[in-house]
């Protein structure tokens, strides 16, 4: 959904993103080979993408935009839901990760 921060120009214009899906959220890729692609309106976020890929925030555990980690936090974070992401931005959502928080180890 557009963010009444853009410019009133972009309605109407889409942007595309990869998705690269890890570990237990792995099955929500519905591709057959290679990355799932997502389409949004100008404006669309994390969550945007999460739930047009049926991926349940809380089994995100972490979450990158172009390699930079966008999680807030280690144990239990919420994904920021509404980080904004631009054209061609590629897109890593992970569950837990062995020997991480997520399992209740520290990681290693």
């Amino acid at each position: 959904m557009p963010n009444n921060m853009l410019g009133h120009n972009s309605e109407g214009v889409n942007i595309k993103v990869e998705v690269r899906l890890f570990n237990s959220v792995g099955h929500y890729n519905r591709e057959k080979s290679g990355w799932p692609v997502v389409s949004l309106p100008a404006g669309g976020s994390i969550g945007d993408v999460a739930r047009e890929l049926g991926v349940p925030k809380e089994k995100i555990f972490v979450a990158l935009v172009n390699g930079k980690d966008v999680t807030p936090g280690l144990v239990g974070a919420e994904v920021r839901e509404g980080y904004e992401l631009e054209d061609g931005d590629v897109i890593a959502f992970s569950g837990p990760v062995p020997y991480s928080y997520g399992y209740g180890a520290p990681v290693v």
